[in-house]
């Protein structure tokens, strides 16, 4: 019995661990008695961490792809600096000396003044120039600028014009990511519904297994005292009474496990639902569980249809969608790019008037054209590489897309074997009552011993345990179904 009690203390373990997710939000009460499945899934969609993140995905997802609309928009910028230079600008090295021309109304041009001897030009013959008889002095002082603190800044405003379609591939790129962002919040959504559903069920079935489990302790309890009292008579000996003293401890630690199962079910349920772990709350179906079970459906909708609900596979196909954008962008990078370009600029010291100690400057336009000619196939294969990642990216969707009609057989296969198996564990309840039946008159009347009686009662237990999962199981398969079809709960 022992064995049998573990089995089914360890799948009911298993269906709750299975729900347990770090999903606690403190500070929510539970203002009803009586709480209902749809109430815990609008608790844990309210308060789920998970579905908070997602939801921030999406925001963050939406700025994004505002910030991509604005590449279409002129951006404007400025710019300043400031540099301390060690030395001023001389452009003269020395005072500059300068021959002056006087016009000759004789010929009617302008000649040099020059010395002249003889009427010829007096050459200096360090130099081999003539010597000239009035010269223009430059200072080096006039030549020489401060330009030991400057000043610069400019304004300036770009229009891209044609990027290679660059842009165009930035917004979809956003787009797209923000619709995967949307499908991998209603994912989440999906899957934490489920797990409300997978703890729900798992408190209803653990309080279900916690009313057995009393019933077989009182039963087991009857049958010792009957025994003892037989003792007393001395038509049973002490053996039996002892191996009924063993079966009822053993019947009471039973009931201990499954009341500490149920109390950490119930944090496990709390928690997902985004409260204490402490709440106090009953459910509904605790209070009284409908004997009414669903009948199997045969899901007969066409595969296309599920792999469009399917919000896993669309965040695939954005996935997708995403990767052809970076193929386009990656191709801009191979095409020329033209951009009209504007500005305004201003320093000082200011060349517009020979270096003068203020601010000044000017306006100006232009355009930039960037036009690739050679790099060595680097952008090729950088392209070549973005088409290998949306074709690996392809035939992952066509594996998702073979696994999820697998999962969705295996659903509709598991709903049916629940289904059956339910028939099966009512046929067997009522044979367990009978056999439980016959074997306590038979022993009232001798013909049996407390070894026939105690494995009917075992019997019994098994039974009753059974057709509770069975119950349970045909819910969860249900829901399961739903979730694997892409169908809403």
């Amino acid at each position: 019995m022992k064995v049998k009690f573990r089995t089914f203390l360890a799948s009911c373990t298993v269906i709750g661990c299975s729900g347990i997710a770090v999903y606690a939000q403190t500070g929510n009460t539970i203002n009803e008695d009586v709480v209902s499945l749809d109430s815990c899934r609008m608790l844990a969609l309210g308060n789920n961490k998970a579905i908070r993140i997602a939801e921030e995905n999406i925001t963050a997802a939406g700025h994004t792809r505002a910030a991509a609309r604005t590449a279409y928009l002129p951006g404007l910028d400025f710019t300043g600096g400031y540099m301390y230079n060690q030395r001023q600008i001389e452009l003269l090295g020395e005072d500059a000396k300068l021959p002056t021309m006087s016009f000759d109304p004789a010929k009617g041009t302008y000649e040099y003044n020059v010395v002249t001897q003889g009427g010829r030009p007096v050459i200096d013959p360090s130099t081999g120039h003539p010597v000239f008889s009035e010269i223009a002095v430059i200072p080096k002082e006039a030549m020489s600028f401060d330009t030991h603190n400057v000043f610069a800044g400019a304004f300036t405003l770009a229009q891209p014009v044609y990027m290679g379609g660059q842009i165009r591939a930035l917004n979809k790129i956003a787009r797209y990511g923000e619709d995967m962002a949307r499908s991998l919040h209603d994912q989440a959504v999906q899957d934490v519904t489920y797990q409300v559903e997978e703890a729900y069920w798992g408190v209803v079935s653990l309080n279900e297994k916690q009313k057995l489990a009393r019933s077989f302790v009182n039963l087991v309890d009857s049958l010792r005292h009957n025994v003892t009292a037989m003792v007393e008579e001395g038509v049973a000996t002490r053996s039996d009474q002892l191996t009924v003293d063993v079966k009822y401890n053993e019947a009471c630690l039973t009931l201990t496990k499954v009341e500490n199962g149920l109390s950490l079910m119930r944090m496990a349920l709390a928690q997902i639902c985004g409260i204490p772990v402490d709440t106090k709350m009953t459910l509904k179906d605790e209070v009284n569980i409908s004997d009414e079970v669903m009948l199997p459906e045969s899901l007969t909708t066409d595969m296309e249809e599920i792999y469009q609900r399917r919000h896993d596979l669309a965040a695939l196909r954005s996935g997708i969608s995403m990767l052809e954008g970076k193929e386009k962008l990656v191709m801009s990078d191979m095409l020329p790019k033209l951009a009209v370009v504007g500005a305004y600029s201003f320093s000082n010291p200011n060349m517009n008037h020979g270096f003068e100690k203020r601010f000044g400057g000017g306006f100006s336009i232009g355009a930039t054209l960037t036009v690739p000619l050679w790099h060595w196939g680097g952008n090729y294969h950088k392209y070549q590489a973005a088409k290998s990642n949306t074709r690996a990216q392809r035939m992952l969707l066509d594996d998702m897309e073979e696994k999820v009609s697998l999962q969705v057989n295996q659903a509709r296969y598991s709903y049916s074997e629940a289904f059956k198996t339910y028939e099966m564990t009512v046929n067997n309840l009522k044979s367990a009552d009978e056999n439980l039946r016959n074997a306590e008159i038979g022993f009232q009347e001798g013909v049996l011993t407390t070894d026939d009686v105690t494995a009917a009662q075992t019997a019994w237990l098994q039974a009753n345990s059974e057709k509770i999962d069975a119950e349970i199981g045909i819910r969860l398969c249900n829901a399961y179904l739903s979730k694997v079809a892409g169908l809403s709960f």
